[in-house]
């Protein structure tokens, strides 16, 4: 019985987890905030990037 509660618990943590990563990829989306494929040589930009994909990703698992 317990195994059954925790791999229904590990799911539901992986299924969260998976939500707030679709959420932050539609977010970004939505704001052409979408990082490039190709590598960013300017380090400001590359930094801009990864600052705003931290914010989004906190943003969307404070919803929960």
């Amino acid at each position: 019985m317990e195994t059954t509660s925790i791999n229904t618990e590990s799911m539901q943590e992986n299924i969260q987890d998976y939500v707030a990563q679709l959420q932050l990829y539609m977010a970004l989306h939505a704001r052409n905030l979408v990082p490039s494929l190709t590598q960013v040589k300017d380090p400001r930009h590359q930094l801009f990037q990864e600052t705003q994909a931290t914010i989004e990703k906190l943003a969307s698992r404070q919803t929960r």
